[in-house]
């Protein structure tokens, strides 16, 4: 290693620490330094492009069933792929399925090579599936999820709050009975929402009835299904549900509306995402709004600050969300 900066050093004239300073995206080498001393380190096979013009973006899929070609992902995507070129990055995005056999030497040849840095959506992750990404190379921020004592810098949403303000706004509403659509497919992000109901629930001394949870797979005809098969036993339903996010929330309400149910009249619903489709469903889903784009763009700038400054310490960034108010929500205080 040693031999090529030097090499690289007699053929540019700038200096071992100038050279090692571009070759790691460090601060203080000017633009047109940098290039020269990259298209040399290229030239002479020290380097390829790949690994010091790119940000490899792992898109991690457990069973796939949260992580799913949807509006929020398609969102988040371009979010990090803007960035990373307004950045002066390349973005290289590998899917990884853990269903596929040869998964982990995958992910072992992805965090093993030096690349300028590596963003990860862990949104199904688990904390077991982070350990292996302790080993990477390079820098590495994770998106849409957290655990404790992670190694890692994160970015995702602030989904416990987020949860306990739609509660209170149903309280505002007059809603005592409130119940809640869960994804039983257990995420992070799925796991801290539902927290911020049972604790907002118990803010408000209000009992948790246990009927009122309702576990729903988190696709929109799973949802759906799932649903119909609950509404089918004939249960006492609440005034109104709160749903991990948009997806459940609007397959639910396709089973309530098949069941003769009117929304808001009889439930209403609140969802989380704001998926573009819930702008035109009927009745217009109330939500909470995620910036995904932004998400995107915020970890990449926590990247590339890794990337060229050492000794940066990890951070958790939560980010603010947008109550929605549409028209699946009654107002029972008008009904009195």
């Amino acid at each position: 290693m040693k031999s090529n900066i030097k090499k690289i050093s007699e053929i540019t004239g700038y200096s071992p620490a100038t050279i090692s300073n571009a070759l790691n995206h460090k601060r203080g080498v000017n633009k047109d330094t940098a290039e020269r001393i990259l298209k040399v380190a290229q030239e002479i096979g020290y380097v390829s492009r790949v690994k010091v013009n790119s940000i490899k973006f792992v898109i991690y899929k457990r069973d796939g069933l949260v992580v799913a070609d949807t509006p929020f992902f398609a969102a988040l995507i371009e979010g990090v792929d803007q960035a990373c070129r307004d950045a002066g990055y390349d973005t290289v995005i590998y899917t990884i399925n853990q269903g596929e056999q040869e998964h982990r030497l995958r992910i072992q040849d992805i965090i093993r090579d030096n690349s300028a840095g590596i963003l990860l959506l862990a949104t199904e992750l688990t904390r077991e599936d982070m350990k292996i990404f302790e080993q990477a190379c390079s820098p590495l921020v994770v998106m849409d999820a957290w655990f404790e004592n992670m190694a890692f810098d994160t970015v995702l949403a602030n989904n416990e709050d987020s949860v306990k303000d739609a509660v209170n706004f149903l309280f505002d509403k007059g809603h005592r009975e409130i119940g809640y659509l869960s994804g039983n497919v257990r995420t992070r992000n799925f796991i801290d929402r539902g927290a911020g109901y049972r604790k907002a629930m118990a803010e408000k001394k209000v009992p948790l009835n246990p009927d009122y949870r309702v576990r729903l797979t988190p696709t929109m005809d799973g949802a759906y299904k799932d649903m119909c098969q609950y509404l089918g036993a004939g249960p006492k339903l609440p005034s109104a549900y709160i749903a991990d996010n948009d997806i459940i929330a609007l397959g639910a309400m396709k089973a309530l509306k098949q069941f003769g149910y009117k929304i808001p009249k009889d439930v209403s619903i609140i969802g989380f995402d704001d998926l573009p489709f819930s702008e035109i469903s009927s009745p217009g889903l109330t939500t909470i709004k995620f910036f995904q784009k932004e998400m995107g763009r915020i970890a990449v700038q926590r990247l590339v600050e890794k990337i060229r400054t050492s000794g940066v310490i990890n951070t958790k960034i939560q980010i603010s969300t947008q109550f929605v108010e549409r028209e699946s929500v009654l107002d029972l205080r008008k009904n009195f």
